[in-house]
């Protein structure tokens, strides 16, 4: 009689052996859907950090670092239009080349399996902030279309948890070929919904990545005008 059962990881495919000398980044008596030397290539975001945005400050060179915030998050809160729309942005690992090819596979390859990887990790942390609203960063339709599936919503789902559709998003180039400079200054991509109903809710934003923070920003801002107390936001990474 087999002691473990085998299943293979789903990012390299080879047969998971179980070790119980596992780091726990991923809960042992879990059934694990990623082998150690695919979990050894996450980077977790580890001790000192950007109090609002997640940022390690051990990647920041001093002169870029404003006490306990990152130099991008303290202008965005020096900005009147901008401050205090994001509380705060939880994410798991940082965005390497690894990480890079598994959300590329995961979001613009349509591999949705791959949402069963994080899922403990989403369970937990959505636990520990206990949300009023679980709010996906929509896709347009075109994008959708082209995806056939939103990799926020399937984070949420596939962790067990029921997302609140609230926002829609107008048709616009994608992200990744935008400069940084091009990002912090869109135009509001996003419209509330009818009959949205956010007063006194607590909202969580969940992406795939945080990048400059603008498109959770201009997310977390409606929802904020739409009456709610707080904005944050769970990522999966931090580039």
């Amino acid at each position: 009689m087999a002691l473990f059962h085998q299943s293979c990881c789903l990012i390299c495919h080879d047969v998971i052996m179980p070790s119980i000398s596992w780091q726990a980044i991923f809960s042992i008596d879990k059934e694990h859907h990623i082998c150690p030397v695919c979990e050894g290539k996450l980077e977790q975001i580890l001790g000192d950090q950007c109090r609002i945005c997640s940022r390690p400050f051990s990647q920041v060179n001093d002169q870029f670092r404003n006490g306990d915030v990152c130099h991008d998050c303290f202008r965005w809160e020096e900005d009147p239009k901008w401050q205090g729309s994001l509380e705060k942005n939880h994410s798991f690992f940082l965005y390497n080349d690894f990480l890079k090819e598994v959300i590329a596979t995961f979001k613009f390859r349509g591999d949705y399996a791959l949402a069963k990887i994080f899922s403990e990790l989403f369970k937990r942390k959505i636990g520990e902030l206990s949300p009023d609203l679980l709010v996906p960063i929509p896709l347009s339709d075109e994008r959708q279309y082209e995806r056939g599936f939103n990799q926020a919503t399937a984070l949420i789902t596939v962790a067990g948890f029921s997302p609140t559709s609230m926002l829609s998003r107008f048709h616009s180039e994608k992200q990744s070929k935008k400069s940084r400079s091009e990002r912090i200054h869109l135009p509001q991509v996003f419209q509330v919904l009818p009959d949205v109903h956010a007063t006194g809710k607590k909202a969580v934003l969940i992406d795939d990545i945080y990048t400059t923070g603008s498109t959770l920003r201009h997310a977390a801002k409606l929802l904020k005008e739409a009456g709610a107390v707080s904005v944050q936001s769970l990522t999966l990474a931090r580039s």
